[in-house]
């Protein structure tokens, strides 16, 4: 049974304190980690060329600590855990699912970020590393004890990007790239309790065995998604996007859709045409009532397309989001994808919800 994440996002986004700050969270976690790494730092005198070893192999443990705590305490139930494991099995795998990885909102680096204070914790944990190391080298006890938070600020900074939307262009980094694809496999649900538990660097899972790899289904594939709030209620919106012969109504360019009327269920199809897709034939895939309306179309060039319409509530009515993934079997189409066509679908896209939110509130008659 697929797990429904949509729902499972509005419910941790209802539950989160009005006061929360996003930006407060990351910046006390960054600024409080790079005052400590300076404090530690700023101990070290005349550092020897062997004494530089300390800051890899900090590195290198720290990295090993990231992967046993990762494995055996967040995906292991255990007494003494049972916090941070409902946090990250419960919460964090929930609320990111395989092909549901970027977050929306700045409230969703709550569900990223560890808690603030725990890197008051680990800060105070290097600290007894840096007496009892000092009791024999100051300078390795300050370089291994400051490299000790940087791989804890490289974790939660990386992670950050791994949750990012996949146009931003730090997704599209080499490494983070190489990562995020890792980490995205690590959300599998048949793979999240057994494979890529590093999240930095995944030495340990190579040494350990438990390193897995998948290429992309397509490398030619393109993915976008926007969100727009609507003061209506979720199941009045999912009624109005999931009926495609008033698409006409809220596209932005001029449609025709020749297809049954009405919010049309799983299995059913429809031709489309216009747009700068031109001509389409859809099929809907999937259909939670209220909630969710996947649909897959083809056309020219060897375009395949799924759009999925998600629908959850919010304090003023819904947050509606529609993600578009898309790909061009024929090198024309790949090549004018590359030459400025994924900017101008994006634009359109922009535009589209843009339209949808103001179309669905003059439209659809408020609930009383």
């Amino acid at each position: 049974m697929k797990f429904d994440t949509a729902t499972f996002r509005a419910r941790y986004r209802a539950d989160i304190h009005p006061r929360y700050n996003a930006w407060l969270h990351g910046g006390f976690v960054l600024l409080f980690g790079a005052l400590c790494i300076g404090l530690f730092w700023s101990r070290t005198e005349h550092v020897q060329p062997w004494e530089w070893l300390a800051v890899p192999l900090a590195l290198v443990f720290q990295n090993w600590g990231e992967y046993m705590v990762h494995k055996h305490l967040g995906h292991h139930k255990h007494g003494f855990s049972a916090l941070f494991y409902k946090r990250h099995t419960g919460d964090h795998h929930s609320f990111f699912a395989q092909g549901q990885m970027a977050f929306e909102t700045r409230q969703d680096w709550r569900v990223i970020f560890f808690p603030p204070w725990l890197i008051a914790v680990f800060a105070l944990g290097t600290l007894g590393v840096f007496g009892l190391l000092s009791l024999v080298n100051s300078n390795v006890a300050a370089l291994f004890s400051g490299s000790m938070l940087l791989g804890y600020l490289s974790y939660e900074i990386l992670h950050a990007c791994e949750h990012l939307p996949e146009q931003h262009p730090i997704s599209g980094l080499p490494w983070v790239r190489q990562m995020r694809r890792l980490h995205e496999l690590h959300h599998a649900r048949e793979l999240m309790h057994t494979h890529n538990f590093n999240i930095v660097f995944p030495l340990w899972d190579w040494i350990y065995g438990t390193l897995y790899w998948e290429a992309p289904e397509s490398t030619a594939s393109r993915w976008m998604q926007h969100h727009v709030d609507i003061r209506r209620s979720p199941a009045q919106v999912f009624a109005y996007v999931s009926c495609p012969t008033r698409w006409h109504e809220w596209h932005p360019y001029h449609i025709a859709i020749d297809g049954p009327p009405g919010s049309l269920p799983a299995g059913s199809t429809f031709e489309y045409q216009g747009g700068r897709a031109g001509a389409l034939r859809w099929q809907v895939l999937d259909v939670i009532a209220g909630q969710r309306w996947q649909a897959r179309a083809s056309g020219k060039y060897g375009l395949q397309m799924v759009v999925t319409y998600d629908c959850s509530a919010t304090a003023t009515g819904t947050r509606f989001t529609r993600t578009l993934e898309y790909r061009f079997g024929h090198w024309i189409g790949r090549l004018a994808a590359r030459l400025g066509l994924h900017k101008r679908i994006e634009r359109d896209s922009v535009a589209l919800l843009q339209r949808l939110g103001e179309m669905a509130e003059k439209v659809i008659a408020p609930l009383v």
